[in-house]
């Protein structure tokens, strides 16, 4: 179940293509669900991050990435022609009146 979990953050790939050698997609999902929901992942990461700490096996380096990607203006929705035009009054029919 581990390898399995593991194979699908390393490829990147959706639980349904998963090889058949790991068994079915739906167990390795809800196992992968059930474990993030009640904290496991989270323990799990924890203990390991304390135990390569005390090993002196992690530097802590933190990286920032401000890449600013702009989208071109006609993506944005922007109009194509000219200014908007002005909003129309709307004024009630001149129908039959009610008696």
């Amino acid at each position: 179940m581990i390898d399995a979990i593991a194979y699908k953050f390393q490829t990147g790939t959706q639980c349904v293509h998963l090889p058949e050698k790991y068994g079915t997609w739906p167990g390795v999902y809800n196992r992968l669900r059930m474990w993030a929901v009640d904290g496991t992942w989270e323990r799990v990461f924890t203990a390991l991050v304390a135990q390569a700490d005390a090993d002196e096996d992690v530097s802590w380096a933190v990286s920032v990435d401000s890449t600013i990607v702009r989208a071109h203006q006609h993506a944005a929705g922007a109009r194509k022609k000219g200014p908007r035009p002005a909003s129309r009054t709307i004024t009630p029919s001149a129908g039959p009146a009610a008696d």
